[in-house]
């Protein structure tokens, strides 16, 4: 694999960082700033619904500029952003702050997986994409359990004082590694050839199995400092070391994904939206427990993000042609969808359902939901197959 595709990685690995790092400091924010959980859990709910806002409009807005030059202007944001997070003297700054960081999340990683399919044979291209965002499998390996770990010692703004550090790595990185080659990514388009993509029925219902599907780890994983300590009886110190679990079991699904969508794209969405359901089915019969719940923490990351290049690759398909760009940030639009009602779903039953354990009901219920839209996908798909049998646009 190229060199400049791990460079996008190290792109990923940062702004996967300032995504996630908060759900191991919402304990912490909320005392601070004297709010509830749940409001402490919609800090994460606004960065993503500020990630489904500006993956569109910045992707359109630089659609002729160089990708390297998009790249580095998002990873300059994003840095910006950590250190407004870290200033914030309120709840409502840090949640402006928060929303100012995302607007760079969703095009980076649109753009950044339309330039990783670029770097390598039309084969490896779900490889391609599964190396890119193993910067955000790194991201919770490394990243969210040493911002917990410092959140916990010296403060949560400390962790983001750290995570604005990476965002400079990760500029001088990019900077060095990533070329300045037209042939990568996309050639820049007309503002309607680039629009033309939205009238395309299957790309909508690929946005809504992302958007569904995913929701249901956020259900859980939102509030996994509170399920952690306060349901299966852990430490506060504990939680750094089950999100290193977590972040492992997240490396392995991300790099198996990307095989089994390079050699099955269809089976591999399926079998991978059923595997997370089932996992997250499971929770409530093993949360209680902490040696069952590490398992599941580790079966829930390789499920999770076993379903991420398969997603971004089927929309990626779908889109094929002029708007490619704006499709693949929409897909991650759609992800940060998934993440925001996914962390409202799981607010609304804590504060008014049945609490903490039944988180994993509600999530396996909307992963569900997601596996049905991509069964009624595949039914199109196969309506719409040529007299030789082979799908048109599969």
């Amino acid at each position: 694999m190229p060199i400049a595709l791990f460079a996008l990685t190290a792109g990923a690995f940062g702004i996967g960082t300032t995504e996630f790092v908060i759900m191991g400091l919402l304990l912490q924010v909320s005392t601070d700033f004297h709010v509830s959980l749940p409001a402490a859990g919609l800090l994460i709910s606004g960065y993503a619904l500020g990630v489904a806002v500006g993956a569109p409009v910045l992707t359109l807005a630089t659609r002729r500029m160089a990708r390297k030059t998009v790249l580095l202007a998002l990873m300059a944001i994003f840095t910006l952003g950590n250190i407004a997070c870290a200033l914030a003297p309120s709840y409502e700054a840090l949640m402006a702050a928060r929303v100012v960081t995302s607007l760079a999340h969703g095009t980076f990683f649109g753009v950044g997986a339309v330039v990783a399919t670029g770097l390598v044979a039309p084969e490896r291209r779900a490889s391609a994409i599964a190396i890119m965002f193993t910067g955000l499998t790194a991201a919770t390996i490394l990243g969210v359990p040493a911002g917990a770990w410092l959140g916990l010692h010296f403060g949560w703004r400390s962790a983001f004082w750290a995570v604005a550090v990476i965002g400079v790595v990760a500029f001088a990185v990019l900077a060095l590694f990533v070329p300045r080659d037209a042939k990568i990514g996309a050639p820049a388009t007309a503002l309607r050839d680039e629009l033309a993509v939205l009238a395309r029925p299957q790309l909508w219902l690929g946005l809504a199995i992302t958007v569904l599907g995913f929701a249901g780890l956020f259900v859980v994983f939102t509030y996994i400092q509170p399920l952690l300590t306060r349901v299966t009886g852990l430490s506060d110190a504990a939680v750094s070391p089950v999100l290193l679990l977590f972040g492992g079991g997240l490396a392995i699904g991300n790099l198996l994904g990307g095989k089994l969508a390079d050699r099955a794209l269809v089976p591999a969405l399926l079998g991978t939206l059923a595997a997370m359901a089932l996992v997250l089915g499971a929770m409530d019969l093993v949360i209680r427990m902490p040696v069952p719940t590490m398992v599941f923490i580790v079966l829930l990351g390789i499920a999770s993000f076993a379903t991420v290049a398969p997603l971004q690759l089927r929309v990626l398909e779908k889109a094929a042609g002029a708007g490619q760009n704006l499709a693949s940030s929409l897909n991650i639009a759609a992800f940060n969808l998934g993440n925001a009602l996914g962390a409202w779903v799981g607010g609304m039953v804590i504060e008014r359902g049945p609490g903490l354990v039944a988180l994993g009901r509600a999530a396996a219920l909307l992963t569900l939901a997601g596996l049905g839209i991509a069964l009624w996908s595949r039914a199109l798909d196969r309506r719409s197959a040529s007299p030789q049998g082979v799908a048109v646009n599969a």
